[in-house]
């Protein structure tokens, strides 16, 4: 699934984009900006791997914001201007449509940033806003991930050295695709275990490495729905 956001200043072409985007099998538009300093300071917390940006924009230009997020987000540009071009690809997009803007060409553009997703490697690292604020976390040192008990769209983590932090407003889908699906399962509604910090695994339960004061170390309940996944994981 492409998840896409879109940034453009015209409120009417957004408007048309998001039609069209509406009309192709696998696309989603998450959210639409027509501010580009608007869309920087909230693009780090949107579930999202595609943005659409034009390039002609009042105060600072889609390829400006480009250069600050393409690190995260494949890019497709729209710009009714051809001289932009070889910039545009020096910035290694996944395309460059020119206005107006086809259905078919669109979709084109979609295929080239659905290759470029499902072909990038999985960082060792998640970032992400935490209540410590942006945070950059190494996946092999968490241990332990489940639903905040005080608010359910926050996830708590613990990590290996016993510390804890908590994922501000990210559900379960959209963190498994950050963590390395080789080394994490999700065991039920809401819990992620870490396939390194178990000691001890049933059909029903894990007895993880964590350990717990008074009362030896942390079990957890196996849900039906994910016991075949685990076992394979942890088979291997």
């Amino acid at each position: 699934m492409i998840k896409c956001v879109i940034l453009d200043d015209e409120l009417l072409a957004i408007s048309y984009l998001k039609l069209l985007c509406e009309q192709i099998e696998g696309v989603e538009v998450i959210k639409a900006f027509n501010d580009p300093k608007v869309f920087l300071k909230e693009i780090g917390n949107i579930d999202c791997n595609v943005c659409i940006l034009d390039i002609e924009m009042p105060g600072m230009n889609g390829l400006q914001v480009a250069e600050l997020i393409s690190d995260t987000k494949k890019i497709i540009f729209t710009t009714a201007y051809k001289e932009y071009a070889a910039e545009a690809f020096d910035l290694n997009v996944a395309d460059y449509v020119r206005k107006p803007i086809k259905k078919e060409r669109l979709i084109q553009a979609f295929e080239k940033a659905k290759e470029l997703v499902q072909h990038t490697p999985k960082k060792d690292f998640i970032e992400w806003n935490t209540n410590i604020g942006k945070t950059v976390i190494f996946t092999d040192q968490i241990a332990y991930i489940k639903t905040s008990e005080i608010d359910s769209r926050d996830k708590d983590i613990i990590l290996k050295d016993g510390s804890n932090l908590v994922l501000k407003n990210l559900n379960f889908k959209s963190l498994l695709e950050m963590l390395p699906a080789k080394n994490f399962a999700q065991i039920n509604k809401k819990e992620i275990i870490a396939l390194s910090a178990v000691k001890v695994f049933s059909v029903n339960e894990i007895i993880t490495t964590i350990s717990i004061e008074h009362d030896g170390f942390l079990k957890l309940q196996i849900g039906e729905t994910y016991r075949k996944v685990l076992s394979d994981l942890l088979s291997r």
